[in-house]
């Protein structure tokens, strides 16, 4: 347990000293956020934070886990995809080179780790639904979608951050419970995160000390995410049911498929960025940036509590699967017809 605390400790630490020691750095190279149309805050912005998490992650997890070859090839993951990010950050890549480089990542952690999605559970009522081998093609694409559904999230100042801490403590609650193997890596990932959220929304420093998490930073949480998942919910002894994971991740994943399945309808590329995300639907609501996030993350919480109290008293998969269906679709018509509700929130309140 002492073994535990030091790691947690050292997570935090570590990450909030890779803050200090590469902000200054990233004002020289360039690695800064800058206003234009889309984006609105007030000057250069540091994207730094998701290389500061990674940072705190790698050194705790070298101290708790020094010899794990699962444990190891994803912090290779990771390093390689907080690369791609941060060159994404540095200079915009092109949509192709970074499907290729995340399909390329993602291989690492399936075929290199043999770490995939071999079956869905009961989720239909008929018994397990079990992939085979296309079990390693859908985890491929499932790192992808986990991937860019917590990029899209990084829209306003915490949200991809707290999402991923939700997303981790609930992870943590389920693995520890089972007592699963790296069941404190989501602790890790949390305790890492947390310097990054105080100054990312001006609990340290305020605006002067403001930085961003970068798209080095959204993918690496959701690359952590989606490999927590399949982690958990997979193999001879999973620590939860595959339906549960669906629940743990709700809000990024409905707000990724609803965006996408509305670009493609539209006839539009689902690589386009808009202003159609639920944040952005808050903010025209009315609801300022910080009221937005709190309301998002609440729902988050809300939801992640059903997947979790959903495998702890054992709620049938198929009930917790059609629940999330029927929601998604509920949230994908609300999204869909954005500007009547826009309109009419405005008038109620």
């Amino acid at each position: 347990m002492t073994t535990i605390l030091i790691s947690l400790v050292i997570a935090f630490s570590a990450s909030l000293c890779a803050i200090k020691a590469i902000k200054p750095i990233s004002y020289k190279i360039g690695l800064v956020d800058v206003p234009n149309h889309r984006k609105k805050h007030n000057g250069e912005i540091p994207l730094i934070g998701g290389i500061a998490v990674f940072v705190g992650v790698l050194t705790a997890c070298s101290i708790l886990y020094p010899h794990s070859q699962v444990l190891d090839l994803y912090l290779i993951s990771s390093a390689l995809i907080v690369f791609v990010g941060a060159l994404d950050d540095y200079r915009e890549l092109a949509v192709s080179v970074r499907l290729c480089a995340q399909v390329l990542i993602s291989s690492i952690m399936v075929f290199g780790a043999n770490l995939h999605i071999e079956s869905f559970g009961n989720i239909l009522g008929f018994g397990s639904v079990e992939l085979l081998w296309f079990g390693y093609p859908i985890t491929v694409l499932a790192v992808i979608a986990a991937i860019n559904a917590f990029n899209m999230t990084d829209g306003i100042d915490g949200l991809a951050g707290s999402l991923s801490v939700v997303s981790f403590l609930s992870l943590a609650c389920l693995m520890l419970l089972s007592n699963a193997q790296y069941s404190y890596v989501p602790l890790i990932l949390a305790f890492a995160t947390i310097p990054y959220l105080a100054f990312n929304l001006g609990l340290i420093g305020g605006q002067a000390k403001k930085i961003f998490m970068g798209d080095a930073g959204s993918m690496f949480v959701g690359l952590s995410v989606v490999w927590l998942l399949v982690l958990g919910s997979q193999g001879e002894s999973p620590a939860f049911r595959p339906v549960s994971a669906l629940w743990i991740i709700a809000i990024p994943l409905w707000d990724m498929c609803a965006i996408t399945l509305r670009r493609i309808s539209q006839g539009r590329s689902p690589f386009m960025p808009d202003r159609e995300h639920l944040h952005h639907i808050f903010l025209r609501m009315g609801y300022s940036s910080k009221k937005s996030l709190v309301l998002i993350v609440c729902l988050a919480v809300i939801f992640a509590m059903v997947g979790v109290l959903g495998e702890l008293y054992q709620i049938p998969e198929i009930v917790m699967f059609v629940g999330f269906l029927l929601l998604f679709a509920g949230y994908y018509f609300s999204l869909k017809h954005v500007w009547k509700l826009t309109k009419i929130a405005k008038v109620v309140g």
